[in-house]
């Protein structure tokens, strides 16, 4: 039988999703989501051979750049807040004291300190700009960076170009798209998305890995399967759903029986040391899983801090429920980010794969400069730092520089797209590429005069 009410990967912000059209009632009995399936068809993507790679970290919720990058200890409490910066390794930068275990990286990553953008202060907008490059305009769903590097060039190995993890951004309140997937490139370059919890001491991957209990005789059997859903989609070769079903089913079959997949995804082969060094918690075994992925040939891992916005302690302070209050950013996000970060940092260069593997941290806007009568801190897209590293980019830099009370930009202001264009620019991609948008219209990667942050590549 066949489902049509199979939820898209990206959830809106009202908590509704959209449907899409076709989802194959076989797939389940695999052990596979729509979107996990999806996105499995990057796999079979042209191998060029590529070295440079990418992590996305995603801070969700929207980290203050006054309580982390960008520390102002002279001005007035109320703006400079509750904590003191500390010196990095690097004489020139100072981070928050809520990171000290990245404080003995600061060799290693550069911070911009000035990204701002001037559209809604919203959440989604900056989930948007921040991983496509763009606002979307009049319906058009612009394809996050991972989805327009394995749409280029693809995975290695047989692996998914682009696996997103632990879980798609759901809830943040904007009602819009969060920039998660592959736009008007078509479902068939979604991200492979996790959709588990790497944290857990049984940790496997449902989109991937069969039941230990169905033998390999039963997988070839469900396999035949296929025959079934070929003659089904016979009758619906219009449909261009159906025909990515029958085109990736094979793909999707090979990967999930594949050894070499299975050991990638297979975090209990890493010593509970550098486990426990990552931190036991979603993020940090994220960014250890991460390093796995694209050491067996995933070249993009887009890592979600938080999923959502509310009743969860993330970023977003406000300082009431249902959002967090500042005391978090030392009791748990903090840490956290301090831990998986500097980590990863360090097990990356200790491997050699610091060199050719782009690292971004980052938020979708920053945080207002006086904390309010709740004792946090609101939205404010008008300046935010975000941390680079890796990948060609040099070490121990800060680009730009904010007012007194970290407000605005007063030097070198830069944009979302630039961040967008920076990204292009280490993997190898002109940004002057052309995509096929709707109407068989040609779109640049970037927008007409963008450049990447050159002060940093």
């Amino acid at each position: 039988m066949y489902r049509i009410d199979a939820e898209k990967s990206v959830h809106f912000c009202d908590g509704m999703s959209r449907r899409d059209f076709l989802h194959a009632g076989a797939l389940s009995t695999l052990g596979l989501t729509m979107p996990g399936f999806m996105g499995l068809q990057a796999a079979g993507a042209v191998d060029k051979k590529k070295d440079m790679n990418c992590i996305f970290l995603f801070l969700v919720g929207g980290p203050s750049q006054l309580d982390t990058f960008d520390m102002k200890p002279d001005a007035p409490r109320e703006i400079r807040g509750p904590y003191k910066p500390i010196r990095t390794n690097n004489p020139d930068i100072q981070i928050s004291e809520i990171f000290p275990n990245l404080a003995k990286h600061g060799d290693k990553f550069s911070l911009v300190r000035t990204l701002h953008h001037k559209a809604a202060g919203v959440h989604d907008t900056g989930h948007q700009m921040m991983q496509t490059g763009r606002l979307f305009q009049n319906g058009m769903e612009h394809p996050h960076a991972g989805c327009v590097l394995g749409y280029l060039e693809g995975g290695k190995n047989g692996m998914p170009a682009h696996v997103l993890m632990p879980r798609p951004i759901g809830p943040t309140g904007g009602n819009m798209p969060h920039g998660q997937n592959a736009g008007f490139l078509g479902k068939s370059h979604d991200p492979f998305i996790l959709n588990a919890e790497p944290d857990l001491a049984d940790f496997k991957v449902p989109d991937l890995l069969p039941p230990d209990y169905i033998s390999a005789s039963r997988i070839e059997r469900r396999r035949n399967l296929r025959e079934i859903v070929d003659d089904s989609v016979k009758q619906l070769e219009s449909n261009p759903d159906a025909r990515l079903l029958d085109e990736n089913f094979q793909q999707a079959y090979t990967l999930m029986s594949s050894s070499a997949a299975r050991e990638a995804f297979d975090l209990t082969k890493e010593d509970d040391k550098l486990r426990d060094q990552y931190g036991r918690n979603k993020f940090g075994q994220s960014c250890l899983l991460s390093r796995r992925l694209l050491e067996n040939g995933v070249r993009f891992c887009t890592v979600n801090m938080f999923e959502t916005v509310f009743n969860e302690i993330t970023w977003d302070i406000h300082g009431s429920a249902p959002f967090s209050p500042i005391e978090c950013y030392s009791d748990l996000v903090g840490p956290m980010l301090d831990k998986g970060l500097s980590t990863l940092l360090e097990d990356l260069k200790q491997r050699g794969m610091l060199d050719n593997t782009l690292i971004v941290a980052m938020g979708e806007f920053g945080r207002t400069p006086k904390i309010n009568p709740a004792g946090g801190r609101d939205h404010w897209p008008q300046v935010w730092s975000i941390l680079m590293a890796g990948g060609g980019i040099q070490g121990g830099r800060v680009v730009g520089k904010t007012d007194e009370i970290g407000a605005y930009p007063v030097e070198r202001p830069v944009t979302p797209a630039e961040v967008v264009a920076t990204v292009y620019h280490c993997l190898g991609i002109d940004g002057e590429t052309e995509l096929t948008g709707p109407g068989n219209r040609p779109i640049p990667l970037v927008d007409h005069g963008v450049k990447p942050i050159m002060e940093l590549v």
